[in-house]
């Protein structure tokens, strides 16, 4: 072989080398194009949504990857009409929303209210320092519950001696990233910090600190 056929292999080796790297390129950068578009949408929500009280993290943890995901939150109302809600919906139609209210309900009437009523299925129950949380073992009805004592600095007069407190119920639509018993903690946990913010927005009288945490449910 010659000295000029050696020096056109070589460089007829070295374009196609090239080429086959920039192919790559192109194909990597269009694989990764791809995967941004379709899973960004929960990550570009905001790190903390719903006045605060509901984190990125716990929704990614929950919903699975969207192209475009949105949140919101709503207040109204003060005393006994206070509410609060909250929700993240995605473009796969995957969604977790939540809302608190103040009612004049006891304890064992609200827990027995989720075994009732429509509600006749198990749930599993942790209660730390008077707050109490519950989960649906329901995978057709997948909720969260959490009950904190709160009285209202208006309350009407017919009621004033009443017991009352903020309830929250958090429920999950769509495929979710987990279920089971992982599932309802996580919904239990966001269901709670959504209570937390609730209550310091309800402004209820004799407020009371939260815990770091709930207890995790022990299940069969």
């Amino acid at each position: 072989m010659d000295k000029s056929t050696w020096s056109q292999e070589r460089i007829a080796t070295w374009k196609s080398g090239k080429g086959l790297l920039l192919c790559l390129a192109v194909l990597s950068l269009l694989g990764g194009a791809t995967w941004i578009f379709f899973v960004k949408g929960l990550y570009l929500l905001p790190e903390k949504m719903c006045d605060g009280a509901l984190k990125r993290s716990a929704v990614t943890q929950i919903l699975p990857h969207s192209r475009s995901a949105s949140d919101g939150s709503d207040r109204r109302g003060a005393g006994d009409d206070f509410s609060f809600s909250c929700y993240v919906t995605t473009s796969n139609d995957s969604s977790i929303s939540g809302q608190a209210d103040i009612r004049p309900i006891p304890k064992d009437k609200w827990l027995e209210s989720y075994q009732s009523g429509g509600r006749d299925n198990r749930i599993v129950h942790v209660s730390v320092q008077g707050i109490e949380a519950v989960a649906q073992l329901d995978p057709e009805d997948i909720a969260a519950g959490v009950y904190v004592p709160c009285v209202p600095r208006v309350a009407p007069s017919y009621n004033a001696s009443g017991v009352y407190a903020v309830i929250t119920e958090v429920s999950v639509a769509g495929d979710t990233k987990v279920t089971g018993a992982a599932l309802r903690q996580a919904l239990t946990d966001i269901t709670y910090r959504l209570t937390e913010r609730a209550y310091e927005l309800a402004e209820c009288k004799d407020p009371r600190d939260f815990p770091e945490e709930l207890p995790h449910y022990e299940e069969d």
